[in-house]
């Protein structure tokens, strides 16, 4: 019998009795990461990495029973050995390393290689079987190194400051926007925050993550001139009432879906720029490659396309289901933070 098994409420390992990011409430949740795709509310007990504490604890709420452990901390849950690993998709993202009788599965969450200020790297973990996700799992999605993005993304503000023209950034509450704030360069100009963000940020400084001084656009004076500024909000601030105040804007998203055309229009902003926290095509296939795993599962995003080229170079390979859609449908999960009340008005 296989260490995992798809039921009702997501992976579960009977070995350990626990599931791994479960979609329903249940007794025992190991938890990836804090993206409310991977983290529901309502489990009696988590476990997750430490590094991300804070997040993870604003996420669920103050009241639910979250055990942390260190990157590479082993514990054995009943009869299974357990240890969580760096994805580097955010901040205290993990990798799932479960060992029972010798034989390894690694649950990845979300990953991505590339380098992230706000996060500890991948780290490639040997195993039997590995399960992965493939939300840009086909060959166009290819992404430029971080840097060359960034500086895209500076000159882009260096531009709008000369015609007068405010900059607005979309990039998802938790994770994107923290990223987005780390990489740019803070001597260019003000930088401002939507409220979502700004709560998240606070979130982020618990748990040690080095950002620029940010401020809420909500303290800033009705007739302030925004021409200078960085403003760093979420996709769903497009379309509201909250943009009015800028006056004259430019607008622009970081997201991998900024590599398919259609999506940027669809999304209505005069910049895409091609930022992702999931591995491309080529880190994709790197990252398996890399675990020395012969059985790979595949979940979230374009499975059926990676399962056929899996097969294809001798992999034995096989879809996982999954009740998530909103990314392979070219939208990003956020947390859903309750306690973080935003300008727009949005739960």
């Amino acid at each position: 019998m296989p260490i995992l098994q798809e039921t009702p409420s997501g992976l579960y390992c009977e070995a350990g009795d626990f599931f791994v990011d479960p979609w329903r409430p249940v007794r025992r949740a190991v938890v990836t990461h804090a993206h409310s795709d991977h983290a529901r509310s309502g489990c009696e007990s988590y476990l997750a990495a430490r590094s991300g504490a804070a997040i993870l604890q604003m996420r669920l709420g103050p009241h639910a029973r979250i055990s942390f452990v260190e990157y590479g901390q082993s514990l054995m849950i009943r009869a299974a050995r357990v240890s969580l690993h760096p994805a580097g998709h955010m901040t205290g993202s993990a990798q799932v390393r479960i060992e029972v009788d010798g034989e390894v599965c690694v649950v990845s969450g979300d990953y991505k290689l590339q380098p992230d200020p706000t996060c500890t790297p991948f780290e490639p973990v040997r195993c039997h079987t590995f399960i992965t996700e493939s939300t840009f799992g086909l060959p166009l999605y290819r992404w430029e190194h971080p840097q060359v993005v960034m500086q895209e993304v500076n000159a882009w503000w260096l531009d709008n400051q000369r015609r007068g023209a405010a900059s607005l950034l979309l990039g998802y509450t938790v994770g994107k926007a923290q990223r987005l704030l780390a990489s740019v360069d803070a001597s260019i100009g003000p930088i401002y925050a939507h409220g979502a963000v700004i709560s998240a940020c606070r979130a982020y400084r618990a748990c040690g993550v080095a950002l620029p001084e940010i401020r809420s656009v909500m303290d800033t004076p009705t007739k302030f001139d925004w021409s200078q500024a960085l403003i760093v909000a979420p996709p769903s601030a497009m379309g509201t009432t909250w943009l009015r105040r800028f006056g004259d804007v430019s607008t622009a998203m970081a997201s991998g879906w900024m590599r398919v055309r259609g999506i940027r229009r669809r999304r209505a902003v005069d910049r895409g720029f091609v930022l992702s926290d999931h591995v491309d095509w080529s880190d994709l296939m790197k990252a398996i490659s890399e675990t020395g795993a012969e059985h790979i599962w595949v979940t979230h995003g374009y499975t059926q396309q990676v399962v056929r080229t899996l097969q294809t170079r001798g992999f034995s390979a096989r879809t996982v289901a999954t009740q998530f859609k909103g990314e392979a449908a070219g939208e990003e999960a956020e947390v859903s933070d309750p306690a973080a009340v935003d300008d727009t008005n949005e739960p």
